[in-house]
């Protein structure tokens, strides 16, 4: 086996165990704080943060159906032969998930190169299964045309 699959495997691997577990997360309860009596101004970037998965969470579906989704691509992943499905449909979600990083915590450089490592991770999967995936793309435009 070469280095380039065994480095794919491993990369695949990685990816799909992080996304379950970060999946498994989404359905875990977090203990509630302890309300303070001081009250204290957060920064722009924290009211922002707790805007956006809060309006996620307030939704009442779409922050377990993120949960589910990132489970079953982590699986897919994991699986190795349905990585492909897996790394395309969690493509969105990675870039997403990045996009949060860079526009709303940019002062936190560790997390965005971290978050940039994960898309990064999704795009070499996605590009190592290209020629598969241009073999599926151009069947079904001989199919539809």
């Amino acid at each position: 086996m070469s280095f380039l699959k065994i480095a794919i495997v491993v990369i695949r691997f990685s990816l799909g165990t992080l996304f379950v577990f970060g999946g498994v997360q989404k359905f875990v309860p977090k203990s509630p704080r302890q309300k303070t009596e001081v009250v204290q101004q957060l920064p722009d970037h924290v009211i922002k943060i707790k805007a956006f998965i809060g309006g996620l969470k307030q939704t009442g579906y779409f922050w377990p159906m993120l949960g589910v989704v990132e489970i079953l691509c982590g699986i897919l992943l994991v699986s190795q032969y349905l990585a492909l499905l897996g790394a395309i449909v969690l493509l969105p979600i990675t870039i997403n998930i990045f996009l949060f990083h860079l526009f709303l915590e940019p002062h936190e450089p560790g997390e965005l190169l971290l978050t940039a490592l994960y898309l990064l991770a999704n795009v070499v999967i996605i590009s190592y299964h290209y020629p598969k995936l241009k073999k599926t793309f151009l069947t079904f435009n001989s199919i539809y045309t």
